[in-house]
């Protein structure tokens, strides 16, 4: 068999997201603000004497380190995609590198509530001014930053059947991770208000437990999901269920199917059709053309055989 004739059957496993590119562009512009903030809140607090900023401070510098990793998993899947190690490409790089930011923040969310739970019963002292300015500029960071990361799912308003593969949990990991800043930041700045102008200094522990519940349930959603596509589980029922319509007809049957994620966008599917009358798997493959997100197709034909009366 000549080398151009193999070539024209070859698949491609570059299976990386649509927006692959510019998630990593805006993804390393948000470690770069983020850091920065970070340096803000740590000289800021040892400045004004405030160790509510400088805690929130290092508290941003895990935060930052989880973007990074984010921002390397693009660089990393983005580099190796046409690996030959890896069977299916890379595109499930930015699957573990979300699931381990995930796992970052279910600890963040316990060394805040673990804080929290201890100042209410030892409070510390807080300048009030000086905390709030700086809390306020952290907040137009990270709400700029969360900008930047905020996914666009215009799929989702397009078609009525599930979409859940088309997801980047890298990039949901990240803008999860700006999105708790911000909250963290409006829930400071609410508490140390009150604390200002009430004297309502319980109010400060109290957010923190209220923002550590907030952290942990966003982080467990995003530990299921991530976790579901390392796990090959069949992230699109409703595509299962299509498939399946499309490929039982005339008799044929399917035997085996399996439909997993390789990527944003894009899924793999191998099946096995036992039928009376076996076609080539090109015109089964024919049948699922209009199927959107199918990047990796494996079709096996057997031919019925009914055991002897």
């Amino acid at each position: 068999m000549h080398t151009h004739t193999i070539a024209n059957w070859s698949h491609d496993h570059a299976f990386l997201g649509a927006r692959h590119a510019e998630n990593e562009r805006r993804t390393w512009l948000v470690v770069a603000l983020t850091a920065a903030m970070m340096v803000v809140e740590i000289v800021g607090g040892t400045i004004y004497g405030s160790m509510a900023l400088v805690a929130d401070g290092w508290h941003m510098s895990t935060h930052a380190g989880a973007l990074a990793i984010a921002a390397f998993a693009y660089r990393y899947a983005r580099g190796h995609a046409r690996d030959p190690r890896f069977s299916f490409g890379t595109g499930k790089v930015g699957e573990l590198a979300g699931y381990s930011s995930a796992l970052i923040l279910a600890v963040i969310s316990l060394l805040i509530g673990h804080q929290s739970v201890s100042r209410l019963f030892s409070p510390v002292t807080i300048s009030f001014d000086e905390a709030t300015v700086i809390a306020a500029i952290g907040l137009g960071v990270n709400l700029a930053s969360a900008w930047l990361l905020n996914e666009q799912h215009e799929h989702e308003h397009e078609h009525h059947h599930d979409h859940r593969h088309h997801h980047d949990h890298n990039l949901r990991a990240a803008y999860l991770h700006v999105l708790a800043d911000a909250m963290t930041s409006v829930l400071a700045i609410g508490a140390l208000l009150t604390g200002r102008f009430f004297g309502w200094t319980w109010m400060d522990p109290v957010m923190g437990i209220v923002g550590a519940l907030v952290i942990a349930h966003w982080s467990l959603r995003l530990l299921r999901n991530a976790g579901a596509v390392l796990l090959d589980t069949v992230v699109d029922p409703q595509l299962a269920a299509r498939i399946r319509t499309k490929l039982e007809v005339d008799g044929d049957q399917i035997s085996d199917l399996h439909l997993w994620r390789v990527g944003p966008g894009h899924a793999a599917l191998i099946a096995a059709i036992v039928s009376d009358q076996p076609r080539s798997p090109e015109s089964y493959k024919a049948r699922l053309a209009d199927l959107d997100g199918l990047s990796h197709i494996t079709i096996e034909v057997h031919p019925c055989t009914h055991p002897a009366g």
